[in-house]
């Protein structure tokens, strides 16, 4: 696993021994990165069920001005606090270790906002709609925010969660991509 491009391009990132964690591809993430180009730099991200912390990296990497990083598995977050502390990120990043739903709580409470979630739990998870609902209804996600679900592409998620609407699906292999936008801003949600 290595980082794809900026400013920590071709560096290597460990992975999460074991197989509680999913890392997404590197050709997935570059899918990915490719479509949100765009809206990367000095934006707010939110990498939520980080894993490694691999996404949320690529981010920082392409001009992100800060992410924090979600993730309840302590292995896990030994592995994001490795790679950040071997590629000398210090600031610009923050790591919770809570579960999806406590994270989410904690930061709406101190009224955080983001311009780009990316929500990638474990394929077999019962999170998608509780997490998706929770930031539908949240402060965290305003006006242009993005909110990226991964997740396995026969797996269809919900069209809405409240006013939080699908505009878009990106099918790779086994593994899909459903982008989110809160209705009222549908109209200027970016053309990929």
């Amino acid at each position: 696993m290595r980082v794809i491009a900026g400013a920590y391009r071709g560096r290597s990132l460990r992975a999460v021994a074991g197989a509680e964690v999913r890392p997404t591809s590197d050709r997935l993430r570059e899918t990915l990165f490719n479509i949100l180009s765009p809206s990367i730099r000095g934006s707010r991200f939110l990498d939520l069920c980080a894993g490694s912390g691999a996404v949320g990296i690529e981010a920082l990497s392409r001009g992100a001005s800060h992410v924090t990083f979600i993730e309840s598995s302590r292995r896990a977050r030994s592995s994001i606090e490795a790679n950040l502390r071997t590629l000398g990120i210090a600031d610009g990043a923050r790591l919770i270790t809570r579960d999806a739903l406590t994270a989410l709580k904690h930061l709406a409470e101190m009224s955080e906002q983001f311009d780009l979630v990316f929500f990638d739990p474990p394929y077999a998870s019962e999170l998608y709609d509780n997490v998706l609902s929770k930031l539908a209804e949240s402060n965290l996600i305003g006006p242009d925010s993005i909110v990226i679900v991964e997740h396995r592409a026969k797996h269809r998620l919900a069209a809405s969660f409240s006013h939080l609407k699908l505009y878009r699906q990106v099918k790779q292999g086994e593994s899909a991509f459903s982008f989110y936008k809160l209705e009222d801003d549908l109209e200027t949600a970016p053309d990929f």
